[in-house]
């Protein structure tokens, strides 16, 4: 007999609040665009931020033989421990030795970057509290966050001296809700790299405000000639830094879904609690792809450092050319990155007046000249695009020409827009006066 207390004429099943709160906002944007490409040319998508999208960046010969070999073994089959296999979390251990002094323990293996990020984020904040990432930032962390009622503040870039943090806006925002600081860096989505000097910056706040770290260190050692990456764990005296990492990028695998969180605790901060937490949350999927799990400690140690340097060079050469193409676009202002794989420019819609937002702005791109970019809306930062560094060169070099053009037959000097704005004046004095003569017959 049911125990229920009423009885329904209807079926009612309805999404939990954690399903209904939960949305990706580039994904909620880029599916309301509604514009068809211009059918005569080719769509060239610089939105997709995955490297292996159009086939010319592939992994190199040692991590596929790397896999190969996994699946013969009979242990690349099963389940593994849920912060993973004790071999792999030894290889992930050695590899960022360059964080500082990393033990296997202080390693959780993860289902991609974003899965350990998701874990960090539960591991640190309840309903209620507060993360702090950067504006603009990647949106994965509302994704993440906001379903579970942890709120997500921003903290401003500074897009004028190469997208540093706004320091005194991050200390402004903190408040006695506030549980971390995210840093993301090398930047998705600006391609900003960190020196030592605006790291330490950074960790003084934290510092001050007895703040741990969350460092989304995804694109480590994406970095351009001129620019070094130092891992802020390395330079932390007493702040928690729990890096989130993988395989993802750098290695040119993102669907392979292996990453990790990294446990920087030098001070004993985060005691047994924190540890135990990531370890309970880890069990939820009960480990990471087991395959790639054994693979790690191969790919880790046999990719060729000649295979990073092409990637990189490539990637840079394609910023240099993007910037070279777009700066002469009028009204728009491209930030030449320091690293990862893209760049963010500046839409001056000023010069643009048929365009209300950026949405507007690159709807009609795509119609036109079908070329599309990211509105910068989906990074929390409006009136900016970002482009993607990773397409081929040719496609690149087109999809750039493209946009220079567009530009040109819509841009309106400060001339023509003095006579618009005349004409529009003279427009509605000549309707007030006709409303005037109307109303007096």
């Amino acid at each position: 007999m049911s125990r229920r207390t009423r009885s329904r004429q209807e079926w009612e099943v309805r999404a939990s609040t954690l399903a209904r709160k939960t949305t990706n906002l580039i994904r909620r944007i880029v599916e309301n665009l509604q514009v068809e490409p211009n059918p005569n040319k080719e769509l060239i998508a610089l939105s997709i931020g995955d490297p292996t999208t159009f086939g010319n960046l592939n992994p190199p010969e040692q991590v596929l033989q790397a896999v190969r070999d996994s699946i013969e073994l009979n242990t690349s089959r099963g389940y593994a421990p849920s912060k993973g296999h004790y071999e792999a979390r030894v290889a992930v251990a050695k590899y960022s030795a360059h964080q500082g002094n990393v033990h296997p323990d202080d390693v959780i293996l993860s289902s991609g970057c974003s899965h350990a990020i998701e874990m960090v984020i539960t591991a640190l904040a309840d309903c209620g509290q507060n993360v702090l990432i950067p504006r603009p930032g990647f949106s994965i962390y509302q994704t993440l966050a906001e379903g579970l009622g942890i709120v997500i503040k921003h903290y401003n870039l500074l897009p004028d001296e190469q997208w540093k943090v706004d320091l005194d806006d991050l200390e402004s925002q903190i408040d006695d809700d506030t549980v971390a600081i995210v840093v993301i860096n090398p930047s998705n989505p600006c391609g900003s790299v960190y020196d030592k000097e605006h790291l330490n910056e950074i960790l003084d706040v934290a510092s001050r405000n007895r703040l741990p770290i969350i460092a989304d260190e995804i694109y480590e050692h994406f970095i351009f000639s001129g620019n070094k990456f130092t891992a802020i764990s390395s330079l932390s005296q007493d702040v928690p830094v729990l890096t989130c990492g993988g395989l993802t990028k750098r290695f040119l695998v993102p669907g392979w879904r292996m990453g990790w969180v990294i446990i920087h605790d030098r001070n004993n901060v985060l005691g047994k609690e924190i540890r135990e937490g990531l370890s309970n949350l880890s069990m939820k999927i009960l480990g990471p792809n087991t395959l790639i799990q054994r693979a790690l400690p191969a790919i880790l140690e046999y990719t060729p450092q000649s295979f990073f340097d092409d990637v990189l060079l490539f990637i840079e050469n394609q910023a240099k050319l993007a910037y070279e193409e777009l700066r002469h676009a009028p009204g728009l202002r491209p930030i030449m990155p320091q690293g990862a794989m893209y760049m963010m420019i500046e839409i001056k819609l000023s010069h643009f007046p048929e365009f209300n937002n950026e949405f507007k702005f690159i709807e009609r791109m795509v119609s036109e000249q079908s070329v599309f970019c990211l509105p910068g809306t989906c990074f929390d930062y409006p009136n900016f695009m970002r482009i993607v560094l990773t397409i081929p060169e040719d496609k690149m070099r087109e999809a750039c020409q493209r946009i220079v053009l567009f530009c040109k037959e819509h841009v309106v000097f400060s001339e023509k827009r003095k006579d618009i704005e005349e004409d529009v004046s003279i427009t509605s004095d000549v309707q007030v006066i006709c409303n005037n003569d109307a109303r007096a017959a």
